[in-house]
């Protein structure tokens, strides 16, 4: 189950799920871009989509029972639908603010509420936090976002300290700058090219590069996998060196 999938990293977390043979049920604000994902998958009877807006979290509920309705049971969560806006606390407006909160924590808080009932039953199951570097104190024009980024990761130590004795674990995967399409849009809005991008952040990530929408996927399919039976509580860095 994943929260997003629609777009950039999440769909490439869908495409290596449908090839390792997973059911998978992902969700987005388009009905007709996820529907199309499903028909160009070849697997529509492996992939569910659900329309949702996560600026409310009145369809989370109903997007969790559909999956459970689809397939019977959820061995793996993954949180990885965000927004990143730009704003310093004193640029803040509370609109601004209750959207990057409603989305990028209260919609996988409530989520993580409903999915964890299931996996106490099942006493197994994995659950993927998306951090970000901006978790530890974050850019001065990034207050709000970096607020949520902190918090996922105190809500994914808490589940691995008090629900690892349902089998369940919780990890953080901090994704270091990726030209999504949220972050290519938002730099369009201030004149730069993705060309531009990518020369600005070589100069800035030590391992000279942006990372690609490929670049976290292997580290979600191991915390999603038996091989990370042992693994909960963990933060994996995947930012090619780079720290905020």
């Amino acid at each position: 189950m994943i929260l997003g999938g629609a777009k950039g990293v999440g769909r490439e977390i869908l495409q290596s799920c449908l090839s390792k043979g997973y059911n998978v049920s992902f969700c987005g604000r388009s009905a007709e871009e996820g529907q199309a994902i499903v028909r160009e998958s070849g697997c529509a009877d492996r992939l569910y989509f659900h329309e949702l807006d996560l600026n409310s979290s009145s369809g989370i509920e109903d997007y969790y029972h559909r999956t459970l309705e689809r397939f019977q049971k959820i061995d793996a969560l993954i949180l990885y639908a965000g927004i990143t806006p730009v704003a310093s606390i004193i640029d803040t407006e509370e609109d601004l603010f209750d959207r990057v909160f409603n989305i990028n924590l209260k919609a996988p808080y409530f989520l993580v509420k409903h999915v964890l009932r299931t996996m106490m039953e099942q006493q197994s199951g994995s659950i993927v936090f998306f951090g970000s570097a901006h978790m530890d104190y974050g850019q001065e024009d990034r207050a709000a976002y970096a607020l949520t980024k902190s918090t996922l990761y105190t809500l994914s130590t808490h589940i691995a300290h008090h629900y690892a004795k349902y089998g369940i674990r919780s990890n953080y995967l901090v994704m270091g700058w990726t030209p999504t399409e949220g972050e290519l849009e938002l730099r369009e809005k201030e004149g730069v090219s993705e060309e531009e991008l990518k020369n600005e952040a070589a100069g800035i990530i030590p391992m000279g590069r942006m990372l690609n929408r490929f670049d976290p996927v292997p580290a979600v399919m191991y915390f999603i996998s038996d091989d990370s039976r042992m693994t909960t509580g963990s933060l994996l860095r995947v930012t090619g060196g780079e720290f905020i």
